[in-house]
């Protein structure tokens, strides 16, 4: 057993190597979530997660560490910055109609395995220093309240909008953990910093964040784009606006951004020019293209279906235009049923656009 000397000299190596395995900050934290659980059991009472069953599937094991790795005393929290160096300003995308917006996160590669790869060569160099010890790493792969495990270990506060965030570092970046049985010394947790700023409430487009800290998913456009597998509520394509896959409104706005920094790691540079992609041009993807395409990236769990659903409710909000609109016939052809209710919503819409007044549609953007 290590005395308390030995164990406060390995948290500071654990930290040393975990910057030299390229995670921007490491903290530890002790196993106690109660408060994070009566918070996340309201929640769920409410109905906010929408069809995201597995957040209650689980019970306790997501809010109680010890229920879900037996053994686990202290928890090694870490958080690594995705934003891309290289990328088209998003404001700029997100303004221009005929371009798809893909949230910051999701244009290079999937970072589940390669942060559970770098924990896992953590665990190694503790074992390597100390000997066998009980641990396991999760990189949201398991039942963790990674957000409430990485304020207590000190790597910042969860704002209203629900995102952990660093008040040196903003808040694009990715969190891991390692459950452990070592009885290391605790890091000091982070103070809330968000005061009075309303920034990230006001600014989401389908007013998603319904309270200070409290999201509703069902109304959320990461949850709409990603998460939901049927059609999404009519009340909320419009504003959609062009935001294909998440949405980065709240972060965008967030004022302590400003001090975020692009990620070293070539992993999350943006591949095939999903930083500013052209609508149409990903609405020809056939299936097995957006396979290929999407192999090693977050986008590929969502299916081509949904992505084809998603795209197309972009191409309705968009400004009237000929090509959209043979595009969106086109596709009727061979499109499920899902697909084709978006199709006949966003036919409908650009069809409208094409019927207004000229100086509505100059007004609009509209070339007549």
């Amino acid at each position: 057993m290590l005395c308390t000397d030995e164990l406060q000299e390995l948290a500071d190596k654990i930290k040393c190597w975990s910057h030299e395995l390229g995670f921007q900050q490491t903290g530890i934290s002790d196993t106690d979530l109660s408060a994070s659980e009566t918070r996340l059991l309201d929640w769920l009472d409410q109905g906010f997660h929408g069809e995201m069953d597995w957040m209650q599937r689980h019970g306790s094991l997501r809010t109680r560490p010890q229920e879900l790795v037996p053994g686990t005393l202290r928890i090694i929290s870490v958080r690594m910055d995705y934003l891309p160096a290289a990328s088209r300003d998003p404001h700029k995308v997100l303004h221009d109609p005929a371009l798809g917006y893909v949230s910051r996160y999701a244009l290079g590669r999937d970072y589940h395995k390669m942060m559970r790869k770098r924990l896992q060569k953590l665990a190694q160099k503790i074992q390597a220093e100390i000997g066998p010890f009980g641990y396991r790493a999760f990189v949201d792969s398991a039942p963790v309240q990674e957000k409430a495990l990485a304020q207590k270990a000190g790597l910042g506060w969860t704002g209203k909008h629900s995102n952990v965030v660093n008040s040196r570092a903003g808040s694009w970046f990715f969190l891991g953990e390692l459950f452990t049985d070592l009885p290391l010394p605790l890091s000091a947790p982070a103070d809330n910093h968000c005061g009075h700023c309303q920034a990230c409430i006001e600014i989401c487009p389908t007013r998603a964040i319904v309270a200070p800290y409290t999201v509703d998913a069902r109304r959320c456009i990461s949850y709409l784009t990603i998460e939901h597998a049927g059609a999404i509520p009519v009340e909320l394509r419009a504003p959609m606006g062009n935001r294909i896959y998440g949405c980065d409104d709240c972060q965008l706005i967030c004022p302590w951004n400003r001090f975020a920094q692009p990620s070293p790691e070539q992993d999350y540079s943006t591949r095939n020019d999903l930083d500013a992609p052209r609508l149409l041009s990903l609405f020809e993807w056939t299936e097995e293209s957006f396979l290929t395409r999407t192999e090693g990236s977050p986008l590929r769990r969502m299916g081509h279906q949904r992505w084809l659903r998603n795209i197309a409710v972009a191409l309705g909000n968009a400004p009237a235009d000929a090509a959209i609109i043979r595009a969106l016939e086109q596709k009727k052809e061979t499109a499920s049923e899902l697909l084709r209710e978006h199709l006949h919503w966003s036919l409908a819409q650009q069809q409208y656009k094409l019927k207004m007044p000229r100086q509505e549609n100059l007004r609009v953007g509209i070339v007549p």
